[in-house]
């Protein structure tokens, strides 16, 4: 395995006055791909803030993300054709994005409101660069913690017969809001097939880290009962296989016998918290790349 990562700064008068743009690429591994991506920026006179870079050498892939500083009079559109140029000979699938450009999120939940309350203060008090655009919940009990932070709140309840309707008024607000990714902050309900295909790569989950060993109701409980030494939580995107998408990040700590099952749901609320809120941000700061079934994460 290659990596690397280079990071730069710009004086505080220029970056005040340029935007920056992430550009985010995978392509079969060969010789000359940081070489012609550095070379074109250094044509354009365009900065490089920072760069990592990541071969895998079991799958054959190169994966790289460039974080750099546009000039005043600098075009995206000129800028996403100079890429496109690479594209052919290179092999490149490529994003280019100004990261002036916040995430437009929209969460789906349920009756536990740990992960959105965290969400939503980390938005608000700036430590989460992103837009929170709307609540989608099953159940009507999170509608004034929401509306408390000015935010939309829509009740879509669900039942057997009407689940795929309950589902297509789901994408139609993704549509109404423009958002760009969709969370799942304990939302409790397992997303149809078809569902997820609408979505690839824009539905991020976090479930505990009991999966799949102690699948199903109160895990916590058998978890318990079976004196678990660890804990843990996992963020991950989601696919049609359940619980099963790549792995963003993962939050663990350590038990023991004195914990009860109300202790361990503690601990695993606020591991919840940390790793969703983690896996979030990396994904609005465009720092996961998927890799097959895996990710690929320039922290």
């Amino acid at each position: 395995m290659v990596s690397g990562s280079l990071r730069g700064h710009l004086p505080r008068s220029e970056s005040d006055t340029v935007s920056e743009y992430v550009l985010t690429l995978s392509c079969p591994d060969r010789p000359g791909i940081v070489a012609a991506v550095s070379g074109l920026l250094a044509e354009r006179g365009l900065n490089i803030l920072e760069s990592q870079q990541f071969g895998d050498r079991d799958t054959g892939r190169f994966f790289m993300r460039v974080q750099f500083a546009g000039l005043p009079d600098t075009r995206p559109g000129e800028l996403r054709a100079a890429f496109a140029s690479l594209a052919p000979d290179l092999g490149l699938e490529w994003s280019l994005t100004d990261t002036a450009e916040r995430q437009r999120v929209l969460i789906l939940v349920s009756r536990g409101g740990h992960c959105l309350n965290d969400l939503l203060y980390r938005q608000r008090s700036g430590l989460l660069d992103i837009d929170v655009v709307a609540v989608v919940s099953n159940h009507p009990d999170l509608r004034p913690l929401t509306q408390s932070y000015g935010i939309d709140y829509h009740h879509l309840p669900v039942t057997p017969e009407g689940r795929a309707a309950q589902e297509a008024e789901v994408l139609t607000l993704v549509d109404h809001y423009r958002a760009d990714v969709v969370v799942l902050a304990r939302y409790m309900q397992i997303l149809s097939d078809d569902f997820c295909a609408k979505l690839p790569g824009r539905l991020i989950n976090i479930h505990h880290s009991f999966l799949p060993g102690f699948k199903g109701a109160r895990p916590y409980h058998r978890a318990h009962a079976r004196g678990v030494k660890l804990i843990g939580a996992t963020a991950h995107y989601v696919t049609a296989d359940l619980d099963e998408g790549p792995i963003i990040e993962q939050e663990v700590a350590r038990v023991d016998h004195t914990h009860s099952p109300e202790d361990l749901m503690a601990v695993g609320r606020d591991m919840e918290c940390l790793a969703l809120a983690r896996a979030v941000r990396w994904h609005a700061e465009h720092r996961v790349l998927l890799n097959g079934d895996r990710t690929v994460v320039f922290r």
